[in-house]
């Protein structure tokens, strides 16, 4: 059953599959936009919630939280800098899953996970 189901695995192995939403939210942070599979997307856009409500406390404790997912001293000064201060005033829901058309090559169900304007 999947009953208390925390995560999605992503048939992956657990560094994998941490390296894996890590480098997607790394590119939705610098682009602002990434094009993935549905589930990869969902699985992401939880981890991009959290940094954002870190960066929306904007401590020095919230920082180190960050800099320890996206290790990029570049992306986690934009995180607290532009992306923090933009969701202020939203509790929440910071980004958005699209679904697209489906992969030309094998099918599988594509999405875009974006930030919500």
């Amino acid at each position: 059953m999947w009953h208390k189901k925390k995560f999605r695995k992503l048939n992956r192995a657990p560094e994998h599959r941490k390296a894996l939403v890590a480098n997607l939210v790394k590119e939705l942070i610098d682009h602002g936009k990434v094009d993935t599979t549905v589930a990869r997307a969902k699985e992401s856009a939880r981890l991009a919630e959290r940094l954002i409500t870190w960066a929306k406390r904007n401590d020095l404790h919230a920082r180190r939280l960050a800099f320890a997912v996206l290790q990029d001293p570049a992306l986690t000064e934009k995180l607290f800098t532009e992306l923090g201060p933009k969701f202020a005033g939203r509790a929440g829901g910071y980004t958005r899953v699209v679904k697209l058309p489906p992969r030309q090559g094998d099918g599988a169900d594509l999405a875009r996970l974006m930030w919500v304007s």
